[in-house]
């Protein structure tokens, strides 16, 4: 079986970077066009269950974990520790290492502009529009966004009708927790059982729509309101994939400290921590309404290089490549909205 590169755009050098996908041979192997061969062993695999032991075999048993080394895994993932809050010394497991703090108010710094929208995560990023006039139409290629907010929200789902789309991939190697892409106020917050179906892009371009069908938590946010940053209604949502345990909401105003769970009618601040993906590779997708949002030039024109190799583009058909982007680092900026009727969401 011919294993195909995935590249993507390093953004503070525009180089085209050839990426190592964590555990890829064997998820490819699954994750082809025959696997319908073993349908069995293949829903096996997007279980709750094999997610939750392949995550204790290789995070969690303290044992297993040392005599894996977790030095061992620091520098093959090249992660950066002395960026971490704790001393390295003591992240001694692979899980403490997948879960570090790090010291975000100095090495992810964050516009100050309040139409700013900023990265969720460290990861790499797509974006794309469910309006069929947009160049960047991409509907249903990674999800079906009745699906993805659920069947039982169709005022979200009326909402964000050909709205505009980011998907952030976060792989082994990255800092793990979700900081906030905007400021405003917590509309509704609601999780969705589904499958973990790998991050990995073999596995997403050959499931359909598979980011509507993994475990998955929405949470929508009013930004149209004061101290918001004046981008409409954004829903974000953190998907989990193979060998995620958990999704830990943790918002902290300041650093880590006093963290809180997420509520309706919290107002929450851009770039503070919101959540934590235990162990694994995980997604997040930022989902805007039409026309309120205007992603950065160099993230777009990334998407359309001609000189990298990417998965997406061969299983879709088009060119797709990811930028890699830091958490808290600028994707885009707030359009005013236009005139119109009053949104049934706010209170008259």
């Amino acid at each position: 079986m011919k294993i195909l590169q995935h590249q993507y755009i390093e953004r503070d050098t525009s180089r085209v970077m050839t990426e190592r996908l964590y555990g890829d041979r064997i998820i490819s192997y699954f994750y082809n066009s025959e696997r319908e061969q073993t349908s069995a062993l293949f829903r096996a695999l997007s279980s709750p269950y094999v997610s939750s032991f392949l995550s204790l075999v290789n995070y969690d048993l303290p044992g297993l974990s040392r005599l894996a080394g977790a030095h061992r895994f620091v520098d093959r993932l090249g992660i950066n520790l002395s960026e971490c809050v704790e001393p390295p010394e003591r992240l001694n497991t692979a899980k403490k290492i997948f879960e570090r703090q790090i010291r975000y108010w100095e090495t992810r710094p964050m516009p100050d502009e309040r139409a700013a929208v900023v990265s969720p995560a460290d990861g790499r990023v797509l974006v794309g529009s469910l309006a069929e006039t947009s160049q960047f139409f991409l509907k249903e290629k990674f999800f079906n966004i009745d699906e993805l907010l659920g069947p039982d929200y169709s005022l979200w789902q009326e909402a964000f009708d050909g709205g505009d789309f980011a998907i952030f991939r976060l792989t082994p190697d990255k800092y793990h927790y979700n900081h906030m892409p905007v400021a405003g106020r917590v509309l509704a917050i609601y999780d969705i059982s589904g499958c973990y179906y790998p991050a990995n892009p073999s596995a997403v371009v050959t499931v359909a729509t598979p980011y509507s069908k993994n475990k998955r938590i929405v949470t929508i946010i009013d930004t149209d309101t004061a101290g918001g940053t004046q981008v409409g209604l954004v829903a974000l949502i953190e998907i989990v994939a193979l060998m995620i345990g958990d999704i830990v909401q943790c918002y902290s105003q300041q650093r880590y400290e006093n963290p809180l769970c997420i509520h309706p009618g919290m107002f929450l601040e851009k770039g503070c921590p919101k959540s934590l993906y235990r162990p694994g590779s995980s997604t997040d997708m930022l989902v805007f309404q039409k026309n309120r949002v205007c992603f950065c030039d160099d993230i777009i024109a990334n998407m359309r290089h001609q000189g990298a190799c990417s998965r997406y583009s061969q299983g879709f058909g088009s060119q797709l490549v990811e930028t890699d982007v830091q958490v808290r680092s600028l994707i885009g900026r707030a359009v005013a909205a236009g005139n119109g009727n009053r949104e049934p969401w706010r209170k008259t």
